[in-house]
Formats: C-alpha cells, sequence, structure tokens
C-alpha cells in the first residue's frame, strides 16, 4: 500500500495544512495509507483524533514520517536539509516549489533522485482548474486584501445617508483583474464601494463590468496575454503610458490595490513615490506582490508601512489569513491532482511524463531536471 504522508508545515506563520479529515477518507478509499505529522491541523483546529477518526495514522516523528513516505504533500516545499531523509529515487515531492527562483534547491533534489511536482506549475487548460491551486489561493488573497484595506482605511466603504449627514461611498481602485483582482473588485462592490478597475488586457473589461465596476480606459496600443492567461509583459514605453494615466485614478481612490504578479518574473513596478504623493492622506495601498518585489515604490515585504501619509500594505501570503477555507481549496486541490493521475487497478501514483499535466508540472525526476522551462531558466542562470 502506498504512502501518502503529510508534514506539518515550518514556514513561519503558516496556518494552512495540506490536509482535511475529508481528503483522509478519499484517499484511502483509492487504497493509499495517509500518515500525518503529529499537530498538521493545530493552527485550524483540527486535532490528530479528527485525522485518525477519518482513517490516518500518526507517524512517530517527522524524520519516520519522510523516511516511509512514497508521495509527500505540503503547501511549501520542504526543507533543504530534510531531502536527504527522503526515499532516494523514489518518493515524489508535491508542493509550491518556486523553481525559478531555487536553483540550489533544485540541484539537491537532483542530488537525492527526488521526483519534484511544483503546484505553480500545473498549466491553465480546463482539465486542470480542479487542481489550480494558484488560483483557489490568488481568489481568497483578492477577498483578504480588500479586507486589509479596510481595516486599515479610517472611513467606510458603503455610502450611508443618516440624521447626522451623508457619507460618500469609498473609491476603490484595483489594477490587475486577473483571479485575486476579480475577487477584490466583487469583494469591494458588496462592502459598497465605487470600484474602478484596469488591466492591460482589454479582453477583461467585460468581467469587470459585469462585476458593477468601471474599467479605466488606457491605449497602450499593442498588450494581450500568454496562452496560460497571464497578462504580456509591456515595454518601457508601455509602463511609462500606464503609470502617467492611472495616476488621477489613483490620486482620487481611498483604497489602491494592485495585484500584478508575474510567475517567474520580478513584478512590475506600477506606482511610484511621486504618485503616491497625490494621494490623499489617510489612504491606503495593498501591494499583493509586495514578497516578490513590489509593485509599489517602497513597500516592504511583510509590513504596513507610511510614504506621504498613504499606509502601503505588503504583509503578503493572504490567503494564510481565512486558513481554513485556504486548506480545504488548497487540500481538495492536491486531492484532484493526485486522483487524476491515479492508477486505481495498481493503487498508486502514475508517473506519466507524457501526460500534459505532468509534462508541465514535474521539475525534476531520477536525477535530472525534466521540465524544459526550468531547464532553460537554469542554464541562462549558470551561463
Amino acid at each position: 500500500m502506498k504512502i501518502i504522508a503529510f508534514p506539518k508545515e515550518q514556514h513561519v506563520g503558516e496556518n494552512r495544512t495540506a490536509l482535511l479529515p475529508a481528503n483522509v477518507k478519499a484517499y484511502t478509499l483509492m487504497g493509499a495509507q495517509v500518515l500525518i505529522e503529529s499537530g498538521l491541523g493545530d493552527n485550524i483546529f483540527i486535532t490528530d483524533q479528527d485525522y485518525v477518526d477519518a482513517g490516518a495514522k500518526v507517524a512517530e516523528s517527522r524524520e519516520t514520517l519522510l523516511k516511509q513516505a512514497d508521495i509527500i504533500l505540503s503547501i511549501h516545499k520542504l526543507p533543504q536539509q530534510e531531502l536527504s531523509n527522503c526515499q532516494n529515487n523514489k518518493a515524489i515531492l508535491v508542493s509550491f516549489l518556486d523553481p525559478f527562483n531555487g536553483a540550489d534547491y533544485v540541484k539537491t533534489l537532483c542530488e537525492h533522485k527526488l521526483t519534484s511536482i511544483s503546484m505553480e506549475m500545473i498549466p491553465r487548460i480546463s482539465r486542470c482548474q480542479k487542481m489550480d491551486a494558484l488560483s483557489s489561493q490568488a481568489s481568497l488573497a483578492g477577498y483578504v486584501m480588500v479586507a486589509k484595506g479596510v481595516n486599515a482605511l479610517a472611513s467606510v466603504l458603503p455610502m450611508m445617508m443618516t440624521p447626522a449627514g451623508t457619507i460618500k461611498p469609498a473609491k476603490v481602485f484595483v489594477i490587475g483583474a486577473g483571479v485575486a483582482g476579480l475577487q477584490a473588485i466583487a469583494t469591494a462592490k458588496r462592502l459598497g464601494a465605487a470600484v474602478t478597475a484596469f488591466d492591460t488586457r482589454t479582453v477583461v473589461a467585460e468581467q469587470v463590468q459585469s462585476l458593477g465596476a468601471k474599467f479605466l480606459e488606457i491605449d497602450l496600443g499593442e498588450t494581450g496575454q500568454t496562452g496560460q492567461g497571464y497578462a504580456q509583459v509591456l515595454t518601457a514605453e508601455q509602463m511609462q503610458i500606464q503609470q502617467r494615466e492611472q495616476a488621477k485614478c489613483i490620486a482620487d481612490s481611498d483604497i489602491v490595490i494592485t495585484t500584478a504578479q508575474l510567475f517567474g518574473r520580478k513584478p512590475p513596478q506600477l506606482i511610484n513615490k511621486d504618485t503616491i504623493k497625490l494621494m490623499k492622506p489617510g489612504s491606503v495601498i495593498v501591494d499583493m506582490a509586495a514578497e516578490s518585489g513590489g509593485n509599489v515604490e517602497g513597500s516592504v515585504a511583510g509590513q504596513t508601512v507610511s510614504i506621504h501619509n498613504v499606509k502601503v500594505v505588503g504583509t503578503g501570503n493572504w490567503s494564510n489569513e481565512v486558513a481554513k477555507d485556504a486548506s480545504q481549496m488548497y487540500g481538495n486541490n492536491l486531492f484532484n491532482l493526485i486522483s487524476e493521475c491515479w492508477d486505481k487497478e495498481q493503487a498508486e501514483f502514475n508517473l506519466d511524463l507524457t501526460d500534459e499535466i505532468l509534462q508541465n508540472a514535474v521539475i525534476t525526476y531520477q536525477g535530472d531536471v525534466v521540465n524544459d522551462v526550468i531547464k532553460q531558466h537554469l542554464n541562462k542562470e549558470t551561463a
């Protein structure tokens, strides 16, 4: 019987988990044994006994768990020093791997001949929607960023007509209308704000307007999106046009939310300090990309700072703020990936590298980097 193991997250401040009791039952029905590290669900009030009641076993220690596991599922990648505890040439590791920024880690995976699957690299095709963890966590991030903005703002979002006077609705400007941006727009509208949004992909204008928001029209010339649905990188001239044309809307807004993250690349700077200076004192900017370089000049990863009397929120790991729902969504994403590639007759994971999903998502296999995109990226770094 194959052992699917779930170690407790070691990342500082991480409250999410990769497994809920409901997932345990689903894995066991496939014919797998579920092994967990003690305390796996403590941060979202799920006890070891809850997992045991669902059919899981608790490992004697973390080291034992890693040594026995055939498949190891987690949110963050295992600490590099723990990879030697995994079964060489046998174990499959599945998590967010950040392979573009982890050359040393990928090298260590190869040294131990471990198979690794990156959840970031799951292709954005209809077949993979149920396992698209980037989108599931980004959707929650969009909600949380609005909540963070509201919490930092010294006024309410909806219009209020009271005997003491009328309060005008707050103005919210969302830059980027991907999964996170659309959720931020929907959340801000539900709270009663007047919402405007911008995206370099004009094809999303209809989606923005369907949520009741105004789409800011900026003529950037030729733009578009990748085959995966991400925005194309703008030229330096196009970036200047965007910054100039959106500055007036930013200055007029109470909350600005930036969601421009480019997987594998540094995020673009969308708002500089000169533009921040135009905003009303007490306004708020929430920078989704602060942890990876920032959309906002002066934003600080993990912190809220004041720039020209404007609060700039860059706390990051947004979905962790709603860890219970984030765990449910991520746990289901993982199960859908494993079950999609599960051989029911043999009761094991079918590592078919010709499959479209694994062809994109598998990074290392039998001591080699097998993902062409990552291989090219690593070759450029070492050239």
